[in-house]
C-alpha cells in the first residue's frame, strides 16, 4: 500500500513519542537540525558493511512507500541509488503500472568505514530540503582478542520546510533511531541506540554555550568524527583478507 506523506508524517510522529527518553539531536536552528545516534554491535565491520548495505532485511517496512522493505536495493558507489520499487497491481477492479522511489544518493562508499548518502527521506521530500546521512563504522577490540563494531549514524538536515522544527526533528530523530535499532538487532545488540525530544535552551546563551562546552571537555560522549574516522582508517584490506580466499575450492 502507497503511503501518503500525512500517514508518513504520522508515522514519524509515533515513532519519536515511543522512542527511549535521551536527547540525540546534536544541532537545531530555524532552517536545520542535526541528529546522531550510535550502536555497539557483536559484528565484525565487514559483516555489518554487508548487512548495511541491505536494508531490506532491516530497514522498517513502516517508513517505505511500499509497505514492504523487500522493494528496497542499495548499490553502494557513489552515484548509486538507495531506491524502493512501487510494485504493480493486477487485481480484479485495480490496475497500476511499475514505480519507483529514490530515497538517497550514495556520494561516498568506504567499504568498512563510512556510508554517505544524500537526500531529503519520508515528509522531507516534498519540501525545499536536503540531507546527508553519514554512517561510520569502527572497529572494537576487547583485551581478549573479541571483535565488536561500533556504528555512528547522524543525519543532517537543512533547508525551508513548513513542518515546525519541534515536530519535525525530534520525529526524524526518531525514525533514525529505529533504523539504527534494527540494523543493531540484526547484528546482535551490545550498546543500544536511543533517542529522544529537540533540547530547549534555557538561561542566556552566552552562559549555555560556555557550560556546553564545560561539560563536553568533563564528559565528552563517545562519538566518532567521520571524517576522522576515513583519514585514520588503514589501508584496504585484499579481497582474501576481508572474504577469505574465494579461489579456493570448499
Amino acid at each position: 500500500m502507497h503511503r501518503t506523506i500525512i500517514t508518513s508524517v504520522a508515522a514519524l510522529m509515533l515513532a519519536a513519542t515511543t522512542a527511549p527518553d535521551s536527547a540525540e539531536i546534536v544541532e537545531a536552528g530555524e532552517d536545520h537540525f542535526v541528529t546522531r545516534n550510535q550502536a555497539v554491535v557483536d559484528a565484525t565491520p565487514t559483516e555489518v558493511w554487508l548487512a548495511l548495505i541491505s536494508p531490506s532485511r532491516w530497514w522498517s517496512g513502516e517508513h517505505t512507500w511500499s509497505g514492504d522493505a523487500g522493494n528496497l536495493t542499495l548499490r553502494p558507489q557513489a552515484g548509486g541509488c538507495f531506491c524502493e520499487k512501487i510494485p504493480e497491481v493486477d487485481e480484479p477492479g485495480r490496475f497500476t503500472l511499475e514505480g519507483s522511489v529514490e530515497h538517497m544518493r550514495v556520494v561516498q562508499a568506504y567499504p568498512e568505514v563510512a556510508l554517505r548518502m544524500v537526500g531529503a527521506l519520508g515528509p522531507l521530500q516534498s519540501e525545499p530540503v536536503n540531507g546527508v546521512l553519514t554512517i561510520a563504522l569502527s572497529k572494537i577490540e576487547d583485551e581478549d582478542g573479541k571483535v565488536a563494531t561500533r556504528i555512528v549514524w547522524e543525519y543532517n538536515v537543512g533547508g525551508k520546510m513548513r513542518y515546525p522544527l519541534d515536530v519535525i526533528a525530534p520525529a526524524v530523530d526518531g525514525v533514525m533511531t529505529l533504523q539504527l535499532t534494527r540494523l543493531a538487532d540484526l547484528l546482535g545488540v551490545i550498546e543500544a541506540p536511543t533517542s529522544g525530544a529537540l533540547p530547549e535552551p534555557d538561561g542566556d546563551p552566552a552562559e549555555d554555550a560556555e557550560d556546553a562546552e564545560q561539560a563536553d571537555a568533563d564528559d565528552a560522549p563517545v562519538t566518532i568524527d567521520p571524517e576522522a574516522v576515513i583519514e585514520e582508517a588503514p589501508e584496504p584490506s585484499a579481497v582474501d583478507e576481508a572474504f577469505g580466499d574465494l579461489t579456493e575450492d570448499g
